[in-house]
């Protein structure tokens, strides 16, 4: 057992932060009112505990050597007790605590366990006080905001709940989603090593999404060959039938048998029908021969208005691998011997064509618009030299002038090979897709503010492969569109 002077010690040296017995006294005598009893109480009263500590160190020393037949120390422990209890008065209560001998100190508990019983029950009513502010929150204010929100966080909060998935079908929500500004366009490919499924670019995240549609055929392969107001449309392999759906909601469409039994390679355009009040659309399909159909979504049936007027030379020899560029109303063809641009207004039916002479040394290229002026984007090679060009038509002499082109330290990768270009997309921003046997890279261009910028590759959800972008088009994301 430790002697009292000893177990003093080990207490001071144990509890470190609790103040010492004189400094305590100190304290104490400066918190008086009187200023010269406070200076004799705190000199007495140290002269006390210094004499009564030296008197328990004697007393321990002589206890040590004088020792009863029972081995019982021998001394009074009155002394001990007034010392300790001294020493606890004039420090703060609960500073000190009386071990037993052998028992080593009580650890100290974590600051979580500290505070779980203090904020408990602020916890509890901090959740009932949620759940009663969120029963009286404005519905119309819950929609505004996840309008509001970026569009892909709509793959997760359609499953929060039933209510949130039944927003799709709201008018009150459509026309929230309708006054917020449009975002970037997206994009839908599909890959060489996976054409059954597609695969959707998010520009904004730089994030690759690998939707499913169930509706769509499995058996066929199906490619995307236009878009509008968030609907793309598809095409079979076989250029027998037609398909119209939302990738983001799954909204599907199959479109009726065509009029006109053309299964030659046709080319497609697609618009908004602005005078339809629930979202309406048109499709157009045209042949190199010069026959046509039109599809209006609010009959639901397609419609010949005619053959294309003999003033446009036959045939036409589309460009197939650009898509149409949609201008108010008016899409607009390329095509090839003469060189030149063949438009159909929609909304008149009527047909015009402009001769206007490509580029020299020009490979894979392909229509684009921005702010309702056409451009052109194309490979440009000369000698054993490629490059990336974006032209610009000259309305007033109809020829293209050069306004940008790859940076050449990207186009220094593609000397001395075999390069293809895909251009996916045709309106403000576009997605290119460069490939040799040696490389695989993809691009994106915003033709407004002149900017390139690398995409990360596109990789399967369980692979480790960078996908071949086949083919793809531009859309913009709507929550509400309906095929």
């Amino acid at each position: 057992m430790y002697g009292s002077a000893g177990y003093y010690y080990y207490v001071e040296a144990t509890h470190r932060s609790a103040p010492r017995p004189l400094t305590a006294l100190r304290r104490l005598s400066s918190s008086s009112s009187s200023a010269s009893a406070s200076v004799s109480v705190s000199v007495s009263a140290a002269v006390f505990c210094s004499t009564s500590i030296h008197s328990l160190a004697a007393a321990s020393t002589a206890a040590a050597t004088t020792t009863s037949t029972a081995g019982v120390p021998v001394g009074d422990s009155s002394a001990e007790d007034d010392c300790c209890s001294l020493i606890m008065k004039a420090g703060k209560p609960g500073n000190f605590k009386m071990l037993e001998p052998g028992k080593p100190p009580p650890a100290k508990k974590a600051r979580k366990e500290r505070n779980r019983g203090k904020y408990s029950g602020t916890a509890s009513s901090t959740e009932d006080m949620e759940q009663q502010i969120w029963k009286e929150f404005p519905e119309d204010l819950v929609e505004a905001v996840i309008a509001r929100l970026p569009v892909a966080t709509f793959f997760r909060f359609r499953s929060v709940c039933r209510k949130w998935n039944s927003l799709l079908t709201s008018r009150s929500f459509s026309q929230q989603c309708s006054e917020v500004p449009q975002a970037q366009p997206w994009f839908y490919t599909i890959t060489h090593e996976n054409v059954s499924t597609g695969a959707m670019y998010d520009p904004t995240l730089k994030k690759w999404h690998h939707p499913t549609v169930p509706a769509l055929p499995t058996k066929l392969i199906v490619l995307p060959v236009a878009s509008a107001g968030g609907l793309v449309c598809f095409l079979d392999i076989g250029n027998r039938s037609f398909y119209v759906c939302n990738p983001l909601t799954r909204s599907f469409k199959e479109l009726p048998a065509r009029s006109v039994k053309v299964w030659s390679r046709v080319a497609v355009g697609m618009t908004l029908d602005e005078k339809s009040t629930r979202g309406g659309y048109k499709i157009i399909w045209v042949s190199s021969n010069g026959e046509y159909e039109v599809y209006d979504s609010a009959k639901n049936s397609w419609n010949r208005p005619g053959s294309v007027p003999s003033s446009i030379k036959l045939p036409l020899s589309l460009n197939f691998g650009s898509q149409a560029v949609c201008i108010d109303s008016t899409l607009h063809f390329m095509r090839s011997d003469p060189d030149g641009i063949v438009s159909y207004n929609m909304v008149t039916g009527d047909w015009k064509q402009f001769i206007v002479p490509a580029p020299l040394h020009l490979s894979d290229y392909t229509l684009a618009e921005c702010g309702g002026q056409i451009m052109l984007v194309g490979l440009l090679t000369k000698n054993a030299a490629t490059c990336v060009c974006i032209w610009e038509l000259q309305r007033m002499t109809l020829l293209w002038k050069e306004v940008d082109r790859m940076p050449n330290v990207w186009c220094l990768e593609f000397y001395g090979k075999h390069v293809r270009m895909t251009c996916l997309g045709n309106k403000d921003l576009l997605m290119l897709s460069l490939r040799s046997r040696q490389m695989n890279r993809l691009v994106t261009y915003d033709v407004s503010r002149r900017e390139w910028l690398k995409v990360p590759g596109c990789v399967l959800p369980r692979g480790r492969k960078r996908q071949w972008i086949a083919c793809g088009t531009a859309f913009h994301p709507c929550l509400t569109a309906v095929a």
